[in-house]
């Protein structure tokens, strides 16, 4: 048995492998559509947040999986294809970054309405307000939900084996008839696990610099519940 492990390890690690590469590329492309979604929802503009609304709660009332099959599957019968890594990216921005835009809209929300204040009184266009007064002080505040979903990215790019993508989940499903299904489940848990710590520690580490910076003392992050946490100011 432990011979048998040993001559599946590279597997395992190619699609751990795998598992980090669109864990990665998901995460950038959810963190740009949780701030271009989340800072629309705020405009004065009815209709702009509207249709800002109508977007989130679209992509995060229907399944995942679903998503992945139409934007891989569908898409192609109207003459739009995506290579797998683009595919994935796509459903996995759209999907968390419906639930991020909630994020950095209660973040933006929960900053003192004194500051907001101060910056008008400093004469501060609306981009320089933004970028030099509001978001240093709303992203301490991100980080911790972020950090949530993040993991969440982690667990959800195992549904990419709907797809045939070769990531840790298939792999794991390949390898089962010549290590057991004991060992290879197993290991799988223990992979997912030990990865997820990884992120989770580096998501803690961001948190207490950008927290400093604006002298703050970082939050706990919770990780276990398996719904996002969002600010109370987005309540």
């Amino acid at each position: 048995m432990l011979n048998e492990l040993l001559d599946a390890a590279p597997f395992f690690l190619r699609g751990a492998g795998t598992s980090i590469l669109y864990t990665m590329a998901g995460a950038i492309a959810a963190l740009v559509i949780s701030f271009i979604l989340g800072l629309m929802s705020m405009s004065p503009s009815i209709w702009l947040r509207g249709v800002v609304r109508v977007i989130v709660e679209f992509f995060r009332g229907t399944s995942l999986v679903v998503q992945f099959l139409w934007i891989f599957f569908v898409l192609p019968q109207l003459g739009i294809k995506f290579e797998p890594l683009a595919a994935a990216t796509i459903a996995i921005g759209l999907n968390f970054g419906a639930y991020g835009a909630e994020v950095v809209r209660g973040a933006v929300t929960s900053v003192p309405k004194a500051q907001w204040e101060a910056t008008v009184a400093l004469g501060l266009g609306k981009v320089h307000r933004m970028r030099r007064i509001i978001l240093p002080q709303a992203i301490p505040e991100m980080i911790p939900p972020f950090g949530n979903l993040l993991v969440q990215i982690l667990k959800s790019t195992s549904l990419l084996f709907f797809l045939s993508i070769t990531e840790l989940t298939y792999e794991v499903n390949q390898l089962r008839t010549d290590v057991g299904s004991l060992t290879a489940f197993t290991v799988a848990l223990v992979v997912y696990f030990v990865i997820a710590q990884g992120l989770i520690l580096i998501m803690r580490i961001w948190e207490k610099r950008s927290a400093a910076k604006v002298g703050r003392r970082p939050k706990p992050v919770d990780v276990v519940a398996d719904v996002p946490v969002v600010p109370a100011g987005s309540r």
